[in-house]
Order: C-alpha cells, then sequence, then structure tokens
C-alpha cells in the first residue's frame, strides 16, 4: 500500500448531517435499513454497490462457513484474554482477529492473489493447467508456500469446499476461479509431491473472485466472519469460563528444556 500524498481527507463512503446518514449515496434510515440484509450492505460498503442476488449469496455462504471451527488458536487467545479482562470484550475480539494471519484465515487472501495470477496468464493464452503449474513453480522459487491447500484434520477435501463450490454454481457466479483452484489441486504431487487437497481457505477465494469481490479484500472475509465467532465463544466463556483451563493445560503440558542454576529443584534440596 502506497503512502498517499492527499493532504485533505476524502472517502466516499458515508457522510451525515443533522437530518441524514449516508452509506455509499444512499440514505440510511430510508433505503437501507429493513430493505437490505447485512452480507449486502457490506458487500455495499465495500464496492459502492449493491450485489446481485447470486453475489449475496456467495458472500453469505463464505461467512457462515469460516465463522467457527472450534477451539483454533484464534478462539484459544480470546477467551484467555477475557479470563484476564472480563470486563473488556473488546480486547478479547481483538486479541483473537490478531490471530488472523498467512497462516490461520489470512491464507484465503494469500491464495486469492495466487488465482488472479493464474488467471492473467490464462488471459494471455495458457490453458489452465500449465498456467497453474508455471505459477506455482515460480512461487515455490521465490520461497513461498502454495496456500488454501492441506489441513491437519481434513486430510481428504474439506466438506466445506464442496458445499461453496455448489453455491456458486447455484448462484450463476463466475466459476472460472473454480477451475483455477482444482487445477492447482490436480498438480499438487507434481509441485510439492504431496497430494494435498483444497481446504476452505482455498474455497472462498476460487468463489468470491467469481462473485465479483475485490482481491484486496479478501483477508476480510475471514476477519468479518471469525469475529462472529469469537463474540460466540466470548459469551460462553461468561458462563462458561475455560480461558484459565486452557492457560493452566500449556502449563501442565510445558516442559522446559533451558538451563538451571545450581540448587534448582526438589531433588537438589
Amino acid at each position: 500500500m502506497k503512502i498517499g500524498k492527499a493532504t485533505v481527507p476524502r472517502t466516499s463512503i458515508c457522510t451525515s448531517d443533522e437530518h441524514t446518514i449516508v452509506v455509499r449515496g444512499r440514505d440510511l434510515s430510508k433505503e437501507l435499513i429493513g430493505k437490505v440484509s447485512f452480507v449486502e450492505h457490506f458487500f455495499l460498503l465495500l464496492t459502492g454497490r449493491l450485489p446481485t442476488t447470486g453475489q449475496a449469496a456467495v458472500l453469505n455462504a463464505t461467512l457462515v462457513a469460516i465463522a467457527e471451527h472450534g477451539l483454533v488458536p484464534s478462539v484459544q487467545a480470546a477467551r484467555m484474554t477475557f479470563a484476564a479482562a472480563p470486563d473488556a470484550m473488546q480486547g478479547a475480539v481483538a486479541a483473537g482477529v490478531l490471530g488472523c494471519g498467512t497462516v490461520v484465515l489470512g491464507s484465503s487472501e494469500m491464495a486469492g492473489r495466487m488465482y488472479s495470477e493464474i488467471d492473467a496468464k490464462i488471459k494471455e493464452g495458457a490453458v489452465v493447467d500449465a498456467a497453474a503449474l508455471a505459477v506455482m513453480q515460480a512461487w515455490r522459487a521465490a520461497g513461498k508456500t502454495i496456500p488454501g491447500y492441506g489441513h491437519p484434520l481434513h486430510k481428504e477435501r474439506d466438506e466445506r469446499v464442496g458445499a461453496l463450490f455448489d453455491v456458486a454454481r447455484l448462484a450463476g457466479t463466475d466459476l472460472r476461479f473454480v477451475a483455477i483452484a482444482e487445477a492447482v489441486e490436480a498438480q499438487m504431487p507434481a509441485v510439492l509431491r504431496k497430494d494435498l487437497k483444497l481446504n476452505v481457505s482455498g474455497a472462498i477465494p476460487a468463489v468470491l473472485l467469481g462473485a465479483g469481490f475485490p482481491v484486496e479484500a479478501l483477508k476480510g472475509v475471514p476477519i468479518l466472519a471469525r469475529t462472529a465467532g469469537l463474540i460466540a465463544h466470548l459469551y460462553e466463556e461468561i458462563g462458561q469460563p475455560i480461558g484459565f483451563a486452557l492457560s493452566y493445560q500449556a502449563t501442565r503440558e510445558m516442559e522446559y528444556d533451558g538451563a538451571l542454576p545450581a540448587g534448582f529443584g526438589p531433588a537438589a534440596r
């Protein structure tokens, strides 16, 4: 992202006066509240236009798919933070969101950028399999991982992948990025010598890019979705606190392998 040279702060997203709040050129109270879903509103905020029915269906499906997956690192961080500071839910949510990086949740953005590179080669005349192979080899030569494939739990294709692809087909959105994602999956043995399967982080950009979602904002979808899951976990934490239990478990399992001063420990006494 470039540092801008603007001297006047400008935005096309929202303005207001004493009577009206305007969001992307629309009267919030009269044209949006009660008239559009939150998913439609999110798309409008981001792109400046309301989504088609198909675009809204695909975006909604991706948000549902990634909102929750158990006690993953971002959730554990949020619950332990909330246990230590129960008066600051916003801090606990922030702790969980900060765990959305290139390994967890943020890999959707990286996969989307890879798919976009493959798509550019196809537009130049390459066939999909050759384009996928070339980009994958280039990424590996640059020391990059191939994002969106493989999962510690789901060794076969993550079931969410097929569900999202089905939504995209029914929605009638562009499926060319789905074909690209599957071409990458097919080339995995040749590039990595492993038969890694698509995971949900690879499926999300495949369907969203085909629905006209901007690649630069892909990371925001898992962040938005996981925020809903985090709030649910923090509400549960109020009545069923496990934050300290998670911390205690880590302490019990910990094995110290560093140096010790002379006389340390009961065996020395």
